[in-house]
């Protein structure tokens, strides 16, 4: 059985640090995390596989850690996209600067490069890849 929070080939979740959460939710006090399950959400309004996080709209503070397979990129976009409705969308992703998405939308926000590997919650081990917050915010004119 594949525990959340572990990458395997079966499951592309990364269960959020506690200690890392609380960091930026002291920063951003979130209101919404738009793809997370009923186990691993870190916020009491949340959007699960089953309520198509990608097809809500999203509002006030979003503290968004995506799926991190192929769809990333729709989830990156999405976030960018909120973020010029008036949403703050602070994404918890993998430094993965070779991409397009980074190039596209990720570049447009404020890049927090985390040293070292993260240890995701419900993993042994340090993940495979380095990580980065990524703050896309609508920017006053």
């Amino acid at each position: 059985m594949i525990t959340p929070g572990m990458m395997s080939s079966l499951s592309n979740e990364w269960t959020t640090p506690d200690k890392l959460f609380k960091e930026l939710d002291d920063e951003f006090h979130f209101t919404l995390d738009p793809c997370s399950t009923h186990e691993n959400t870190k916020c009491k309004d949340h959007y699960t596989m089953e309520d198509r996080g990608l097809e809500k709209d999203w509002q006030g503070s979003v503290f968004m850690n995506p799926p991190y397979g192929r769809e990333i990129g729709k989830w990156i976009k999405k976030a960018y996209d909120e973020s010029k409705k008036g949403a703050t969308v602070v994404c918890l992703i993998p430094s993965r600067t070779d991409t397009a998405y980074w190039h596209d939308y990720v570049m447009k926000g404020d890049i927090r490069f985390i040293r070292g590997r993260l240890k995701f919650s419900d993993g042994n081990n340090p993940a495979p890849f380095p990580s980065a917050i990524v703050i896309f915010k609508q920017e006053v004119s």
